[in-house]
């Protein structure tokens, strides 16, 4: 975990915190709108209201504040997988694991878009976390998901392509929510979406995951 260099102090004070937390937030809002290579230390700057010897003050570099920001991002979209949990129902797994990650999508947009920002540019920042961490963790759940198969309570089926299908679907609803709002139109685009896209997921993939004689 990066620390901004405000926390490298022996005591850090509440103003310390609060401050950290609004230049992440202004480099949230630069960093997921124009990627990392189009923001600059000024527009985060100026987002946070602060002036740039200040916010250097707590952060020295751009790359420290993509760096918290991604390491949060990370533990955050990676908590459904972690918890899915291979002694339970596999259906009630994939669905819970289906609705959490639409419910990330909904709720942290701007986060989806950093990191989709990140891997379209050849993931520099964050390689040796997908290659270690990441993987480790895909390979466990995909062990999981193949001893489900191996006992015929799902369908056999390739585990790393249905993780991967599953993200890209509802990680679709983030990071092309401009499209998806526009398609769906005004009388079908509000918060309902979400639940009508649980619906349909979980009746695709569970449906596909079924045990056929």
């Amino acid at each position: 975990m990066v620390l901004p260099r405000a926390a490298k102090t022996q005591r850090r004070t509440r103003i310390q915190e609060e401050k950290e937390e609004q230049i992440l937030e202004a480099a949230l809002e630069v960093f997921s709108a124009h990627g990392f290579r189009g923001s600059t230390i000024d527009q985060i700057a100026e987002v946070a209201g602060m002036s740039k010897p200040n916010l250097l003050y707590y952060f020295r570099t751009k790359e420290a504040m993509h760096r918290a920001l991604i390491d949060r991002v990370l533990d955050t979209w990676l908590d459904p997988l972690r918890a899915l949990d291979a002694g339970g129902n596999p259906v009630a797994e994939i669905r819970s694991y289906i609705r959490r990650k639409l419910e990330l999508a909904r709720d942290y947009p701007r986060e989806s878009r950093l990191f989709a920002n990140e891997v379209l540019q050849g993931a520099p920042h964050i390689e040796d976390e997908l290659k270690g961490p990441l993987k480790q963790l895909v390979d466990d759940k995909a062990e999981v998901i193949r001893a489900w198969a191996k006992a015929g309570k799902i369908a056999k089926c390739d585990p790393y392509h249905l993780i991967f299908a599953i993200w890209s679907t509802t990680q679709h609803y983030a990071d092309f929510d401009v499209q998806v709002r526009a398609v769906l139109g005004q009388e079908h685009a509000g918060d309902g979406r979400f639940e009508d896209a649980a619906r349909f997921l979980e009746r695709l993939f569970i449906d596909g995951l079924q045990v056929r004689e």
